[in-house]
């Protein structure tokens, strides 16, 4: 039986009640209340409040592990995270007095016991990102909490011609937030899997799927993106930070409620 992305265990349904069970959640929350998906001293954190709705629940602690961080002021409609706890509840009720417990801005959307040997980040193998922006109109309150409103119209012909020189094996160490300098013998080299920009009225959304990201990368990216709609680069301008990590000026960096984290793969 399938779940989203996941596998479900059938015999993990007959373990019994007193051993843990990995259970494996798909997340969506609103980014703004929040300092980012990882736990901080003093800081609000989706990480934190998830762990102390399951603390809630299964009346221990229960530390949670996601497929990947999210910045603070990022959003999420496909996190994944995985949980080791006792088989108490079954999945759909765990779903439904986990989303009980949460505040209204973070919400579980799918629990499943998950097959042997997953791992909600050594088990990724893709991440798919949006970045909404939009101009002219006002948006709703509850789209602009979401997007990047610019402006005035960009150049999407020219910001489509610069997307293009993202896809592929890179070092983009360019679009690294400072200090950020990459993880393990890849460094800063990742590889985007597909990257392009759809249009429909005063509406432009950019996806980017990888195989993982630098921190602010996306958002980085974003922000060269634009700085050639606008205008104020060429779409070489973008080439040149792919293919020479150490050119400058850096690529700006898109503000963080336009991006969500919408699918990961496994």
């Amino acid at each position: 039986m399938r779940l989203g992305t996941f596998t479900l265990h059938p015999q993990a349904h007959n373990r019994r009640v007193t051993e843990m069970v990995r259970f494996v959640a798909r997340v969506a929350y609103l980014g703004g209340g929040f300092a980012g998906w990882q736990r901080q001293r003093e800081a609000r954190t989706v990480q934190a409040v998830l762990e102390a709705a399951l603390e809630d629940v299964f009346s221990r602690p229960v530390p949670i592990v996601a497929a990947g961080r999210t910045d603070a002021g990022v959003h999420a409609v496909g996190q994944v995270a995985h949980f080791d706890a006792p088989q108490r509840i079954p999945p759909a009720g765990l779903l439904a007095v986990l989303n009980t417990t949460l505040p209204r801005d973070v919400r579980v959307l799918s629990v499943a016991i998950a097959k042997p040997g997953f791992h909600a980040r050594r088990s990724a193998r893709a991440k798919r990102y949006r970045y909404r922006l939009a101009w002219g109109e006002p948006l709703e309150p509850w789209e602009a909490l979401r997007t990047w409103e610019l402006a005035a119209r960009p150049d999407i012909a020219a910001m489509r011609d610069a997307l293009a020189a993202v896809t592929g094996e890179h070092d983009f160490a360019a679009f690294a937030l400072k200090g950020h300098s990459g993880t393990g013998q890849r460094g800063t080299v990742r590889l985007v899997i597909g990257a392009r920009l759809t249009h429909r009225g005063r509406r432009v959304a950019i996806v980017v799927e990888g195989d993982g990201f630098l921190r602010g990368m996306v958002r980085r990216l974003v922000g060269a993106v634009v700085e050639v709609g606008r205008g104020a680069a060429r779409p070489e301008w973008v080439r040149a930070l792919v293919l020479d990590p150490r050119a400058r000026p850096p690529a700006p960096t898109a503000p963080p409620h336009g991006l969500t984290l919408e699918v990961v793969r496994f």
